[in-house]
């Protein structure tokens, strides 16, 4: 038996690595979104097991590492650059609504109220905050995220365990579906909520360079973290809508603490509420880093501006950052809104509109990755039939986001149209 090699992953750091970046603060502000539309919501979450099955078999076949190298298969350097670029871009937004979480939950914690103009402001100084603490590279972040992680795992776990002692069915029944939508306009409403909830996903996929035996422990980690999570994501939504009234749920800007509240006391409810607000800015912190490295790898290859290439002594793309942060806090006065939660609610939708454009990318290469790697006729089928399964519901999902934001979205990536039209020369040749 062979040693594992020191510097690379195991499966199981793999899928722990997966499941932390799933879980994030992705599930800090799901009950009040999912509350708008009832717990009906549940059914959505079934569906998006099959991007993640997708997912898992580009991991076992591809040669070429992250959702960037799935789409080259069918798309060439061209969808190589989109799935960065747009993945890159939903990021932006992504942490964005990360740090305003933060926010949210400081706001409650301290029982002060915020001015829509106040809001934004005290985001963009944790984005900045967030950002200077990884000026000293990956040792620093790494230490603080693994730390934070445990200030939502231990919370939500505890709630999911103990929580039923609390659930009140007849509570739980009303919520179903409390504004009576159409059963497809219904589910179709949270499905955006649920693509957030599993961004991150991929990270197995973007790492799979890092990992022993990529082909055997990616499709592992994804699926694994992606069950994992599905199932701590269901049991603590579905608990606290059986234990917090709809109507109160969908005004908290800080579900969780109001749910330790009704359970204990508000001291818990406070003390968990502080633990969730580390977890988020360890998030926001791990967060920036990750896109910061998005760039840089980009910048590497070709794809993005020199600029994000650079690094200190420390490895950190400083520069880099900067500019990324800069770029947020303009993006923080463009979605400024009256109410914490709106804004939040705009954030996700325009993250999960632009990632959307890799996972289709992604799941519209899977035929050719199996050909590419010799995969038996009737298991390369089968697996192509599951991605048309995850295509069409990131298509739903795009259908069930707001018209302004699938607007805003299409912007960016038709501009990253634009951007490759400029770079593309660089990788024809002459006798090209």
């Amino acid at each position: 038996m062979s040693e594992q090699n020191p510097k690379k992953m195991s499966v199981t750091q793999l899928t722990l690595l997966t499941a932390i970046n799933m879980m994030g603060s992705g599930i800090v502000m799901l009950p009040t979104k999912l509350a708008e539309i009832g717990t009906i919501s549940i059914l959505s979450w079934v569906i998006s097991l099959c991007l993640a099955y997708a997912f898992a078999k580009c991991g076992m076949f591809s040669k070429r590492p992250g959702m960037g190298g799935y789409a080259e298969y069918a798309f060439g350097k061209a969808g190589n650059f989109l799935a960065n670029y747009t993945y890159g871009i939903s990021l932006l937004f992504a942490n964005i609504a990360i740090a305003l979480t933060c926010v949210g939950y400081g706001s409650e914690l301290l029982g002060i109220s915020l001015s829509p103009v106040n809001v934004c402001l005290s985001t963009i100084v944790v984005l900045w905050i967030c950002t200077s603490a990884n000026f000293m590279g990956a040792s620093i972040t790494g230490k603080f995220s693994s730390l934070a992680v445990w200030c939502v795992v231990l919370p939500v776990l505890l709630l999911s365990v103990i929580g039923w002692f609390w659930f009140n069915p007849t509570m739980y029944v009303d919520s179903w579906n409390p504004h009576h939508h159409p059963f497809f306009s219904a589910v179709g409403s949270s499905i955006s909520m649920t693509l957030w909830a599993f961004l991150g996903l991929e990270s197995a996929c973007a790492n799979s360079d890092a990992v022993e035996n990529p082909q055997k422990n990616v499709p592992i980690a994804v699926m694994g973290a992606t069950i994992g999570v599905a199932i701590i994501y269901i049991a603590s939504t579905n608990i606290i809508a059986g234990i917090v009234p709809n109507t109160e749920l969908v005004k908290s800007n800080a579900p969780f603490g109001l749910t330790f509240s009704l359970m204990f006391n508000s001291t818990i409810g406070k003390f968990v509420t502080f633990l969730l607000i580390l977890s988020c800015a360890g998030s926001t912190l791990g967060w920036q880093f990750t896109i910061a490295k998005v760039f840089q790898q980009s910048a590497v290859e070709g794809f993005f501006p020199k600029c994000f290439a650079k690094v200190n002594r420390w490895g950190a793309p400083v520069l880099g950052m900067v500019i990324i942060v800069a770029i947020q806090t303009c993006f923080c006065f463009m979605t400024i809104s009256p109410e914490l939660f709106n804004q939040f609610n705009r954030l996700v939708d325009l993250a999960v509109v632009t990632n959307i454009m890799p996972y289709l990318l992604s799941m519209a290469a899977v035929s050719v990755i199996m050909k590419a790697a010799g995969v038996e006729p009737s298991k390369a089928k089968l697996y192509t039939f599951v991605a048309l399964i995850g295509a069409l519901y990131s298509f739903y999902a795009l259908f069930s986001t707001g018209i302004t934001e699938v607007f805003y979205g299409s912007l960016a990536t038709f501009f990253g149209w634009t951007l490759w039209g400029l770079l593309a020369p660089r990788f024809v040749s002459d006798k090209t």
